[in-house]
């Protein structure tokens, strides 16, 4: 596992070794997960106690600027994700 990142590979070989599943049928679960949460998430909004909540939020088309040549250019309309964190994860972070 990697210092700065982490990958869905790290979250099932982690909960491989924690629960004696196969890596495998961690994969599964990992990819499970996922799935579960992006459908719900098309709803707008997902909240999951203690953890915190996603919500979708629609941007508009706008005009953006490379900075390293200082071309204008349009950046598309889109969809993007905030992740408001629970209290709970706070605290638990903070200590």
């Amino acid at each position: 596992m990697s210092k700065n990142k982490l990958k869905k590979l790290d979250l099932a070989n982690n909960l491989s070794k924690k629960k004696g599943f196969s890596t495998l049928h961690s994969k599964k679960i990992m990819n499970d997960l996922i799935s579960i949460l992006s459908l719900s998430l098309k709803k707008k909004k997902l909240h999951i106690k203690n953890i915190g909540s996603f919500k979708i939020i629609d941007k508009h088309e706008r005009m953006g600027r490379n900075p390293k040549t200082k071309q204008t250019h349009i950046i598309s309309a889109r969809k993007s994700i905030s992740f408001i964190a629970s209290k709970k994860l706070i605290k638990l972070l903070n200590k």
